[in-house]
């Protein structure tokens, strides 16, 4: 645990980093990472791993907070066991783990609580983790959706013993099946038996002398599974959904360990997205912005039919309620909101320039209350220095 790196430099970003560049860091290390493009590659694995690792950290203001103030510390409750908190009065030579030995070899338990973890006990799979990428709509209202990914599962041809298929796995000879092994060290009190993990067998009391071919021994494969997701209505861009027991496959008996999904949404060619609200512009012309009517406004469902009022102003805004995104809760929905934007036309005929000159001609400032102000202001200001 001691050995973790600076999640900071995981990421390739600086401690004072905003949301957005640990966001856009994240997503190009996890591409250059994940196990789909790196089949077959532990170390990138490995990476991956890391990577989200500080992502889920740094992308929590209180997880973040407590990293920055105390490191690895303030957010792993198993990291630093041996640091500032233990007992380190036997000096930086001095092994804690000998320690434990010794007195286990005379007491036959563990000193200060830190016994050896039986390598045979059951234990979680690790989490898997892909991406899922959806359309506005999906997100919006929720749907399924089947993903493929990779995860770790017994092997089926040795049923995960790792043994070739008609032999079986062996008791190991060194340690005679009880994975630890006796060794003698020289001390100033003389002699003194100690405990160790075997180190042909790795502490599991087993060894296997004809391996399988497809596990290569391992009792473990990767392979390639596919999966149908129940995505919840109002998921966001870049959320994770946790799919539990998903993941790689336990050990021992172990449970399995979770599929996170980093989801994707696509851009909509006409909405926005604001948290649960949506928002769109709607192009009018400017007949219809001066005398008002019925005009229809695109909405998540469909499209509905409102009104917009005699001389609408460009960047007005019409607000539909309950038109906008199904909460995660699951209590009700956020609005719509449809900005107006009038649209002047181009390419006019020389018909249609008369109307417009003679309707301008009898058009006076109480028809433009707006730019009689703004000129009020100009000549208030200029005097007759600024001619209009």
């Amino acid at each position: 645990m001691a050995d973790k790196r600076d999640y900071y430099e995981v990421l390739g970003i600086e401690k004072g980093a905003s949301e957005d560049e640990i966001k856009k860091a994240f997503r190009q290390m996890a591409r250059k990472y994940h196990p789909d493009l790196n089949p077959d590659d532990s170390e990138a694995e490995a990476k991956f791993k890391e990577v989200n690792e500080a992502y889920e950290v740094l992308s929590d203001k209180d997880k973040r907070a407590k990293y920055d103030q105390f490191g690895h510390a303030g957010v792993d409750p198993n990291f630093g066991a041996g640091g500032a908190g233990g007992y380190s009065g036997f000096g930086s030579g001095f092994d804690m783990g000998d320690l434990g030995d010794l007195f286990g070899s005379f007491f036959g338990g563990g000193f200060g609580g830190g016994a050896t973890r039986n390598p045979n006990a059951p234990r979680r799979g690790s989490d898997v983790s892909s991406y899922l990428t959806i359309s506005f709509e999906e997100a919006a209202k929720g749907c399924k959706k089947e993903v493929t990914y990779k995860r770790i599962e017994s092997c089926n041809e040795c049923g995960g013993t790792g043994a070739k298929k008609g032999t079986s796995v062996k008791s190991c000879p060194t340690c005679g099946g009880t994975g630890t092994v006796r060794i003698g060290q020289r001390t100033a009190f003389g002699v003194i038996q100690t405990q160790r993990t075997c180190d042909r067998c790795g502490g599991r009391g087993k060894i296997v002398e004809s391996p399988c071919q497809k596990c290569d021994g391992k009792g473990r494969v990767r392979v390639s599974r596919k999966y149908t997701v129940n995505v919840p209505a109002g998921v966001d861009d870049d959320q994770i959904l946790n799919v539990r027991e998903q993941g790689d496959c336990g050990v021992n008996g172990g449970p399995n360990g979770d599929l996170r999904l980093q989801i994707n949404v696509r851009p909509h060619p006409v909405f926005e997205r604001d948290g649960y609200d949506v928002l769109c512009d709607l192009p009018v012309t400017f007949v219809q912005a001066a005398l008002g009517g019925e005009v229809q406004v695109p909405i998540l469902d469909g499209k509905i039919t409102t009104k917009i009022g005699e001389g609408t102003q460009p960047g007005d805004v019409i607000h539909l309620k309950g038109k906008g995104i199904t909460r995660l809760n699951g209590r009700g929905k956020g609005d719509q909101h449809v900005r107006i934007v009038v649209e002047i036309p181009k390419n006019l005929t020389e018909e249609q320039k008369s109307i417009l000159k003679q309707f301008d001609s009898t058009a006076s400032d109480k028809n433009y209350s707006k730019r009689r102000s703004f000129f009020d202001k100009v000549k208030n200001t200029f005097k007759d220095n600024f001619g209009i």
